[in-house]
């Protein structure tokens, strides 16, 4: 029998999102009997033909449907666009509508993750529109508690309702220690929860 898996979903321009990725996966991986697997999505083209690879030419694959029907739980994330998530994962959570048919999502834990150019860049509001199709889908939603003493301590990213990170207007801040440790709880949480519901 395969191990469950949490789906760590995310779509990065300028490589922040996929390190919070990363630290969400080893999150995931800190509970016994639970793997973390990371996907990302293509980049949305102007172009009206398809022209990104199958396979990236680097990095995790592409998610497939698959991928969130096989789950036992969701981590995803974007970078900030306007206040909402980026295009791309939108685009491709939009093509997702065969599983809300089918119910597959139904009571598996998720949660969200962002990164922002800006301190207060719409951090909040990307995590709170990317829970809007998990909800739709009938996930279960699992935020940060404030047991993590880091949302009382942070200066940059880190929120209740997901975690963050302040990337600066060049984007060439990396995550500091606190962000890190709140993207490793963010994973350990999903995990733990879906850990429990396949006891």
């Amino acid at each position: 029998m395969a191990t469950p898996f949490i789906l760590v979903l995310y779509y990065s321009r300028h490589g922040a999102t996929a390190e919070m990725a990363r630290q969400v996966a080893r999150g995931v991986e800190q509970v016994e009997g639970m793997d973390a697997r990371l996907r990302t999505v293509p980049a949305v083209s102007a172009e009206c033909e398809q022209v990104a690879d199958d396979i990236p030419e680097s990095g995790p694959l592409y998610c497939e449907e698959a991928d969130l029907r096989d789950c036992a739980g969701l981590v995803m994330g974007s970078p900030t666009r306007f206040g909402n998530m980026a295009a791309p994962l939108k685009y491709f959570v939009d093509q997702t509508s065969g599983l809300w048919l089918s119910g597959a999502m139904i009571d598996k834990p998720a949660a969200v993750f962002t990164s922002t150019s800006s301190l207060h860049g719409g951090q909040e509001s990307t995590l709170l529109t990317m829970l809007l199709p998990l909800l739709h889908h009938g996930m279960l939603v699992a935020g940060l508690p404030y047991s993590e003493s880091g949302l009382m301590s942070t200066e940059s990213g880190g929120t209740p309702y997901g975690a963050s990170h302040w990337a600066g207007a060049d984007n060439s801040r990396a995550l500091d220690e606190t962000e890190g440790r709140l993207c490793q709880a963010l994973g350990r949480r999903v995990a733990t929860i879906a850990a429990g519901r396949s006891l």
